[in-house]
């Protein structure tokens, strides 16, 4: 139990308020995505309508120089920003989803549900960092041709190789997790 001391006073964190923590802040962060992925989709049906809008899209990005361009290639734009969202969103939805259904659990964690969602998050972070790659590399061959495009970060499509970096890592623990359920199995077994 991880716990430290100061001047004679000792705070103990157990395992279970960590997950405590843990659960309300994927709560906090995933009720961000979707407020995200909203006004992305608000904002692009918006400008349909009123295409004085673009110049403020979303967090203070400018895509009115790439609406005036093409409107193709501006709801081309705000797709790559729409799907990059859902998927960072849906990987905290399923965050939550395993404290929800209470598949995760310190008595029991190695588990085929938590392995299967861990396998599932690892996919859509493939997903999120292609898509953020390809988001990004889309809105520089747009600069390529001339039109001002906002800052990746401000179209929210950085750190796409985070987000594969991320799926590798997921990966290696899913495998650990397939091992910890094989170890698992064997000592109810010997018991």
């Amino acid at each position: 139990m991880p716990y430290k001391t100061y001047k004679g006073m000792e705070i103990r964190i157990s395992s279970k308020q960590i997950l405590t923590v843990l659960q309300v802040l994927s709560w906090i962060i995933f009720v961000g995505l979707c407020f995200d992925v909203g006004c992305i989709i608000f904002n692009t049906g918006y400008a349909h309508f009123r295409p004085s809008s673009v110049n403020g899209f979303w967090n203070g990005s400018d895509l009115s120089a790439l609406y005036a361009f093409d409107k193709g290639h501006f709801f081309a734009q705000a797709t790559y920003m729409i799907i990059a969202s859902v998927l960072k969103a849906l990987i905290f939805y399923l965050i939550i989803k395993l404290f929800y259904d209470r598949n995760l659990t310190l008595e029991r964690p190695f588990n085929p549900k938590v392995i299967s969602t861990i396998g599932l998050i690892a996919w859509i972070c493939v997903g999120t960092g292609l898509f953020s790659l390809w988001g990004v590399k889309y809105a520089l061959w747009l600069q390529g041709k001339g039109i001002t495009m906002p800052t990746a970060d401000s179209l929210r499509l950085d750190g796409g190789d985070v987000w594969l970096f991320m799926a590798v890592v997921l990966a290696v623990v899913g495998q650990v997790f397939k091992k910890g359920i094989v170890l698992q199995t064997e000592s109810d077994l010997t018991v």
